[in-house]
């Protein structure tokens, strides 16, 4: 569902992205890893359509992202980094809007709102202006826009940010669920999330591709660190490969 191939991304000086390889199929779940600034959200906003690449290729569903962008973002769901919402629309309102952006009929709208309001847990919070929700509902009013049109591919930035253990607990077992029959990809700080929900685990540091593996592959050779200490001798090149 989604092909990288020699992906670069520069600020000016600065490369952001350093020819980063990578794909990811239907039925799994890729937590995207890294210390902060390694490139993880600058490849989710070149994945989306929202920033273009300084070089390299990027397909979703084989089909070009900047030579088609249109298509390839109505495959997509993505919840960007710190869920920017619109503070004066209600939940609600935001899902409307949303909606008719990604041009759904009313009819396809009223079922999936039935069932995004109960899957992300907002239905308390419906009609009350997103701004004076909590960091906790602002993120899953964030998940609920990302799921609206039923998308084959989800990018998750943080998805958990902010949420209390169970709240953690219930949108991990939603993306387990929606992993069996999506390609999804995870950014996140949160490293029992790895062995939780993904199949795969990929990371990076300055924007290069270190580690592609299953998470218990991960572990092997060595011994009884915890997956905060494997992640830590990678990132910082204690560890070889």
């Amino acid at each position: 569902m989604i092909k990288i191939t020699n992906l670069t991304k520069k600020f000016d000086d600065f490369i952001a992205v350093n020819n980063l390889n990578m794909q990811v199929n239907k039925g799994e779940v890729l937590g995207f890893l890294g210390p902060n600034g390694a490139g993880k959200s600058t490849t989710m906003k070149m994945i989306t359509g929202f920033i273009k690449p300084s070089s390299g290729k990027i397909e979703v569903n084989n089909m070009d992202v900047e030579e088609n962008p249109i298509e390839c973002k109505r495959l997509i769901g993505y919840l960007p980094e710190g869920a920017p919402l619109y503070g004066d629309m209600t939940p609600k309102n935001l899902l409307k809007f949303v909606s008719s952006i990604r041009q759904m009929s009313q009819k396809q709208f009223k079922s999936a709102f039935d069932d995004i309001v109960v899957q992300t847990q907002i239905t308390e919070v419906i009609n009350q202006p997103i701004e004076t929700l909590s960091k906790g509902y602002k993120r899953r009013v964030g998940l609920a826009q990302a799921l609206i049109h039923d998308p084959e591919i989800l990018i998750l930035d943080e998805p958990t940010d902010g949420l209390d253990p169970n709240q953690k607990h219930h949108i991990r077992s939603l993306i387990n669920e929606m992993g069996k029959t999506k390609a999804i990809i995870i950014s996140t700080h949160i490293l029992e999330e790895v062995d939780t929900v993904c199949s795969r685990a990929m990371i990076i540091a300055k924007g290069k591709l270190l580690i592609d593996k299953k998470p218990k592959d991960l572990r092997k050779g060595s011994k009884n660190k915890s997956l905060d200490s494997i992640f830590r001798d990678i990132t910082l090149g204690n560890k070889k490969e």
